[in-house]
């Protein structure tokens, strides 16, 4: 079977498999109620689709770099996520991004001679197999209901990632995007905790913007998508004391000493 080399592979994916009628003929999907995989990824990407449901509970930040992409900041650092525990199951109420959900799914060019996108699974996940129980692939061999609708969420979930493709080109087109700074100051600590490392809109510049390009980001739906990051941004400081209430906060900084005056 073809599989797709591991250095090109996604977040989450060990590996990477097509679906097939013939190898997969009695493999099934069953539910899990825990994600591993979450718990030491503090950020996930996210499409437009989802801005407005997402800036509820997660910050929307966008990713350094050139090729920026958005993403739902669930931990301020580096391998923490607050919204599960470490077992990988939701601590509450949350909002769990469409590229979570797609796993272990996803549509994946298999040559590179060809656009055609084919099925493919992680077959290291385990809820994917060829079980006693739960859901079948396929029937009759021919793809399943299941199998359909999962078909369908990884379409509908690539062309979400198109159009938030063209809109992350439209914002840097405008050169509405900059470094991302926050600083966030808590009692007993003389030096905040300053996070660096992302992307965020300049919110001075969407101000300064002309009528006419104001007039078209309003037209095509994209000033609701600015402002739901920009609301989201708040969430900031809930995300760190929900880490240090967790134990997991950032360990503080000494305060540089002052040179005594003379």
């Amino acid at each position: 079977m073809a599989s797709a080399p591991a250095n090109n592979l996604p977040i989450f994916y060990n590996d990477l498999i097509p679906l097939s009628s013939l190898d997969h003929a009695d493999f099934r999907s069953k539910a899990v109620d825990s994600a591993p995989f979450l718990t030491s990824q503090h950020a996930i990407p996210l499409t437009i689709d989802e801005f407005v449901s997402a800036q509820r509970f997660v910050p929307i930040i966008f990713s350094a770099g050139a090729d920026s992409v958005p993403l739902a900041l669930m931990g301020l650092n580096e391998g923490v996520n607050i919204f599960v525990d470490d077992e990988g199951k939701l601590r509450g109420p949350s909002y769990v991004p469409a590229y979570v959900r797609r796993y272990p799914w996803m549509l994946a060019k298999l040559r590179p001679d060809t656009d055609e996108l084919s099925l493919c699974f992680d077959p290291t996940s385990p809820a994917i197999g060829a079980f006693e129980d739960g859901q079948p692939l396929f029937e009759d061999g021919k793809p399943s209901e299941l199998t359909q609708g999962v078909l369908k969420f990884c379409e509908d979930f690539e062309q979400a990632a198109a159009r938030t493709g063209q809109f992350v080109r439209e914002l840097q087109d405008m050169d509405l995007l900059m470094d991302g700074e926050v600083a966030i100051q808590t009692p007993g600590n003389e030096q905040p905790f300053v996070y660096r490392g992302f992307r965020m809109i300049n919110e001075e510049k969407l101000r300064d913007l002309r009528g006419d390009q104001l007039r078209k980001i309003n037209q095509s739906g994209m000033l609701p998508l600015i402002h739901a990051h920009l609301f989201s941004l708040q969430l900031m400081r809930d995300i760190f004391e929900a880490q240090v209430n967790l134990g997991k906060g950032p360990i503080p900084q000494p305060a540089v000493p002052q040179p005594a005056e003379a």
